[in-house]
């Protein structure tokens, strides 16, 4: 695999097992199930923390109609509330990526999770959609630890096919989240209000934290961590985003994430306000397409990993989203009539479902390039996602509540960059479909 555009630093290495604890002179002699046990023990804690982002967000999902009405703002205001949470989780990335670069992963994933905790119980109490949207962007500044550390974190551990498995894995385990969070919304919702949501969320990232705090050991040696400052961290995402290939799968990984999220930002409006849904019924269905997404993800690494290059499985994945967007955007613009909600809903399951070849792939493809810089080219990458997400988010209710043409749309225009992305800048011909 070619060097990206930062050069290597030079290190003794020390090893580390596939577990995550570093070791002294090699990987820990120890029982093969006592291994078996501590690496499930460390995927499930990476699995919740690449889970707490969509948990945050698609908890609160069914009651944003209900916040409207109780804050008295209109839906364009209230979807704030989810853009400054993706901006936050954005901008700290860019932040907390090089740090942990520069000082291992484990002290500063543990005071974003505080900071996250503190931010989220915040929000059970805040009086007015301004102060809410305040509160959600320091609750995505801390809650980006998470998301740039864990794919950090996998990183230092894997390599190659075994680091494309690994997402896939990952995506199985923060995949539930999506899964269960709008049910959960949904069911909370019977009980209290929308602040009750944020209470559950606050207890569940006090749980998180402990589980970090006991169980993931460091995963960087000080012998291959970065020792410079701000101008140091700057050079180094220079250089990445020099390497024309690394930038090309960010920027595609990064369009089909702000499709997602256009989802993600409109479905609640689309599903409830204008097919006349339930709140338990839009939560039913946002589970059935995150099981979707889940189920092609682990498609992708228990089959097709290592028996077809990672570039066909995204290519077929970013084309399978291009046709599902193009259909939606035929039915909701009434070509066909008045389709209804169900094939609505199956154009959002197909599409939703190939972000399991599209998002694993993406982030493996990248990495592959960038194991001197992980930290950073993860900040790096989740950052793009995270800004171009927030950026598609208040642009599908530009037209109001009562359509949802501007989501299909957005989530067009994105596939289509996608796909030109993977096309133009990867240029995946060119390295003659190697099975990495």
């Amino acid at each position: 695999m070619p060097e990206s555009g930062v050069s290597r630093a030079q290190h003794t290495h020390i090893p580390t097992d596939r577990t995550g604890i570093r070791t002294a002179s090699g990987p820990t002699v120890t029982t093969t199930a006592a291994a078996r046990r501590t690496g499930l023990l460390v995927t499930l804690v990476l699995g919740g923390l690449t889970a707490l982002p969509p948990l945050s967000m698609d908890m609160y999902l069914p009651a944003l109609p209900a916040v409207t009405d109780a804050l008295h703002a209109p839906a364009a205001t209230v979807q704030l509330t989810l853009t400054a949470c993706l901006g936050g989780m954005a901008l700290g990335q860019v932040v907390v990526g090089p740090m942990s670069d520069r000082w291992g992963r484990r002290r500063p994933l543990l005071l974003g999770m505080v900071v996250y905790v503190l931010a989220t119980a915040l929000c059970v109490f805040a009086p007015t959609t301004e102060l809410l949207i305040g509160f959600r962007l320091l609750q995505g500044l801390a809650g980006a630890a998470g998301i740039v550390i864990a794919r950090a974190v996998v990183r230092d551990m894997y390599d190659g096919v075994e680091m494309a498995r690994f997402f896939s894995t990952l995506m199985l385990i923060s995949g539930v989240a999506p899964v269960i969070a709008p049910l959960i919304g949904g069911q909370v919702l019977r009980f209290t209000d929308w602040r009750g949501i944020f209470a559950v969320l606050t207890v569940v990232g006090v749980l998180l934290t402990l589980v970090v705090w006991k169980w993931l050991h460091e995963t960087l040696p000080p012998e291959e961590r970065h020792t410079g400052g701000v101008g140091d961290a700057l050079r180094t995402m220079r250089g990445l985003l020099g390497d024309r290939t690394f930038t090309g799968y960010m920027i595609a990984g990064s369009l089909a994430f702000a499709a997602l999220f256009a989802y993600v930002s409109a479905s609640p409006f689309v599903v409830q306000e204008i097919y006349g849904a339930s709140p338990q019924t839009f939560s039913l269905l946002f589970g059935i397409n995150s099981i979707g997404l889940i189920t092609v993800g682990q498609i992708n690494g228990k089959v097709l990993v290592g028996r077809i290059s990672l570039d066909k499985a995204l290519g077929f994945g970013l084309g399978v989203i291009v046709l599902a967007a193009t259909a939606l955007l035929l039915m909701t613009s009434g070509v066909f009539g008045d389709v209804g909600l169900v094939p609505v809903a199956a154009g959002l399951f197909v599409l939703m479902s190939a972000m399991g070849l599209a998002m694993p792939n993406t982030n493996a493809l990248a990495l592959m390039r960038t194991k001197h810089a992980a930290g950073s080219a993860s900040a790096l990458l989740g950052t793009s996602s995270f800004l171009i997400g927030a950026v598609a988010s208040p642009l599908v209710g530009i037209a109001g509540d009562a359509t949802a043409v501007p989501m299909a749309v957005v989530q067009l225009v994105c596939a289509v960059g996608a796909m030109a992305c993977f096309l133009c800048l990867c240029r995946p011909w060119q390295r003659g479909g190697a099975r990495v």
